[in-house]
């Protein structure tokens, strides 16, 4: 006798249901840490360099196989979701759900061992940034935010910094490798320099967007990031109290030519001086 129709249907259902969103947290976390294992068994050793878009916009196998694990790590539990990562690019779902992902975001610090990369994975629900975690294994730092549950590293709250004047604070930035890239931005970086306490550029824009919640940074702002630079980080900043805009100052999406990201006081100093 066979089933029912509406309890086939219904059944399916069951079998196909999306995880909870606290069970997401923990999936993202456990696989940011075992990609981080991966990246730690590269840095240092032999590394086949590859070029992408210039000669500075490199890629080794560190980054392949870091996302080859993200893939699997994070489609086995959730098998219709969509896929969009530095390395392979987008693959299309069917659940509403979609992993974006960094598998090395500073690659260019790997390769010169300097410890300031990590991995970046932002988790999507019907277009909204619920899951964002950063990972930097050669610190150890892991940064997490659940969307209306704040942020965190290592477990503990993050909040933004109090700094209500851009002349006293300390900000970042970052060039896109590549022709034209640091020109693009050179004069807003000296704009910057001229009226904060200083600009910094350490070079991987996930962690400088979790440094802005962790309060090291007042604000940072950068152009041409992609959407896997940028997903997870974003969500951190705001759920620390800070805020995320375009470079015009408009609600934050993840093409968007530019970002900035702030504590919010002095956000407005930051666009209007981009404006100039």
């Amino acid at each position: 006798m066979g089933i029912p129709a509406i309890v086939g249907r219904n059944l399916r259902r069951r079998l196909v249901r999306r995880p909870a969103v606290d069970d997401v947290l923990d999936i993202t976390v456990e696989a940011a840490r075992a990609a981080g294992k991966v990246l730690l068994g590269y840095l240092g050793g032999p590394l086949e360099l590859g070029h992408k878009s210039s000669h500075a916009d490199l890629v080794t196998q560190a980054d392949r196989a870091s996302e080859e694990l993200l893939r699997a790590r994070l489609l086995g539990p959730c098998p219709r979701a969509a896929f969009y990562g530095e390395e392979t690019g987008a693959t299309a779902g069917t659940s509403g759900e979609r992993w974006i992902v960094d598998p090395l975001d500073g690659t260019t610090n790997f390769v010169h061992a300097f410890p300031f990369f990590c991995v970046s994975i932002g988790y999507e629900r019907d277009g909204v940034m619920e899951i964002g975690v950063v990972y930097n294994p050669a610190l150890d730092e892991l940064y997490a935010a659940r969307r209306g549950y704040g942020a965190t590293r290592n477990g503990e709250i993050l909040h933004v910094t109090r700094t209500e004047s851009l002349s006293e604070a300390l900000l970042c930035t970052g060039f896109k490798p590549g022709p034209g890239g640091v020109g693009r931005n050179l004069g807003h970086f000296v704009a910057f320099s001229d009226r904060s306490h200083a600009v910094r550029r350490v070079g991987a824009a996930a962690l400088d967007l979790c440094y802005v919640a962790l309060g090291a940074f007042d604000g940072f702002w950068e152009y041409g990031l992609h959407p896997w630079d940028v997903a997870a980080g974003s969500l951190i900043v705001r759920e620390a109290g800070g805020r995320v805009t375009n470079g015009e100052g408009l609600p934050f999406a993840l093409d968007a030519p530019a970002i900035v990201a702030s504590n919010g006081h002095i956000h407005n100093e930051m666009v209007t001086l981009l404006a100039e």
